[in-house]
């Protein structure tokens, strides 16, 4: 394309044409200045490239008047370059290593500093405030665990416009307290917008609980409420009830919206169930594994719909269910402000659900229409295998026929008497 059609082109075009055009006048010009400078020296020089090359600048410069577009275009360059140069700093800075994760990357002088700064900062303790003992020094894995726990902090597992979910764990001071309430805890810090309240029936807190609650990173409440004393002295004593009680009402009085859920320490969780529960409308339910000789707690639902109930203690229950196979919509619960929990043993799942007013057919069941199993009662002790499931015409076809698979059976000899009373349809 002729130089002299440059200016007719649009874009990135006709600002490539014209970066061209300033440079063949640049070596036009310097070669035209040497010849000069050969002429006054009376060097020779030979006359038809002389008048050739004379003649294509005049050409170029008088065609696209090319002083005056150099003029012009170089306030543009410059806006260019410097957009482009500022362009590459800020993606280098973005791209950049933070300086706590180069390990020994970049200046020696200043990661000698900051070595020496960060060793000071651990094995001295900080100052004391007037009236009051200096802590003892420091070690290392503290300062490990109390950055551990800044950084859990720190992740925020909070989502904004997402639900929160309140889980309720009862419990009481044992040898098995901090493992059990370790392996719940680590199964809530993969769960976002979680608040645990750890309800403890003691005279006293028990600090290491107190002490790993801040360690995990998670949004807590530590409620201490003891059963009452009149239950304290029967045989048969209805455990957790006080301190399940002492949630539902930091609920009522705290949250607005939500779903709650009871999750004793001696279970354990897959977040599968987490991430279902959160979209509850009024109550859900789903199996929970280890429990009693069945070795499975599960409504047994038919297209979708909650029929019945396969549990190892039936009774006069309307809702056989285990405590961990239930969970509940906080505004279905806030606008029901009668619901509680009973304090009689084996009636605490059915006597709140009952209060809550809920029909078997209004029961959302989760996990696949429960024929996943994202919960177990493992407690700290050997389970049993389970016995084998018992079905009739009634349970032919429904989602026992994928559970009696997925339980353990042991070494495939099953003692004890198989229960023909372990089903209730509705």
């Amino acid at each position: 394309m002729p130089l002299v059609q440059a200016h007719q082109r649009q874009g990135p075009y006709k600002l490539f044409d014209c970066l061209m055009l300033v440079l063949w006048n640049t070596i036009i010009a310097n070669i035209v200045r040497r010849w000069d400078v050969l002429g006054r020296l009376g060097l020779p020089r030979h006359t038809g490239c002389w008048r050739l090359i004379k003649g294509n600048c005049t050409k170029v410069a008088e065609a696209v008047e090319l002083q005056s577009m150099v003029r012009l275009m170089n306030p543009r360059l410059c806006l260019l370059w410097c957009g482009g140069a500022a362009l590459v700093l800020l993606l280098l800075l973005a791209t950049r290593p933070k300086e706590d994760e180069m390990e020994g990357i970049g200046d020696p002088v200043k990661g000698a500093a900051r070595a020496l700064h960060q060793a000071a900062a651990a094995l001295l303790p900080p100052p004391a405030s007037p009236g009051v003992s200096p802590p003892l020094l420091q070690k290392p894995q503290d300062a490990n665990r109390a950055a551990a726990g800044a950084s859990a902090c720190a992740r925020g597992k909070w989502v904004e416009g997402l639900a929160p979910l309140y889980i309720i764990t009862p419990t009481i001071p044992r040898a098995e307290q901090i493992p059990e309430l370790t392996r719940t805890a680590q199964t809530l810090m993969n769960v976002p917008n979680v608040v645990w309240i750890v309800s403890e029936d003691a005279p006293v807190p028990t600090q290491a609980v107190v002490n790993y609650l801040n360690e995990t990173g998670l949004k807590t409440v530590y409620r201490r409420v003891m059963m009452p004393a009149k239950y304290q002295k029967v045989k048969n004593k209805p455990r957790g009830v006080a301190n399940r009680l002492s949630g539902l009402e930091y609920i009522r009085e705290n949250a607005k919206d939500g779903v709650f859920y009871f999750a004793d320490d001696d279970n354990t969780y897959d977040i599968k169930l987490f991430e279902q529960m959160r979209w509850t409308q009024r109550v859900s339910m789903f199996p929970v594994g280890l429990v009693t000789k069945l070795g499975v707690s599960s409504p047994i639902v038919r297209d979708g719909r909650v029929v019945g109930f396969y549990d190892g203690w039936i009774s006069k229950r309307r809702f056989p269910c285990d405590m961990a196979g239930f969970a509940v919509s906080v505004q279905y619960f806030l606008e029901r402000p009668k619901a509680t929990m009973p304090f009689k043993v084996g009636f605490e799942e059915d006597g709140f659900l009952r209060s809550l007013g809920i029909k078997p057919h209004e029961i959302e069941p989760l996990a696949f229409n429960c024929t996943k199993i994202w919960v177990w009662h493992t407690q700290t002790k050997k389970n049993q295998p389970a016995l084998p499931v018992v079905q009739n015409k009634m349970t032919v076809g429904t989602n026992l026929d994928i559970l009696k698979t997925k339980l353990w059976r042991g070494n495939g000899t099953t003692q004890g008497k198989v229960p023909s009373n372990g089903i209730k349809m509705v």
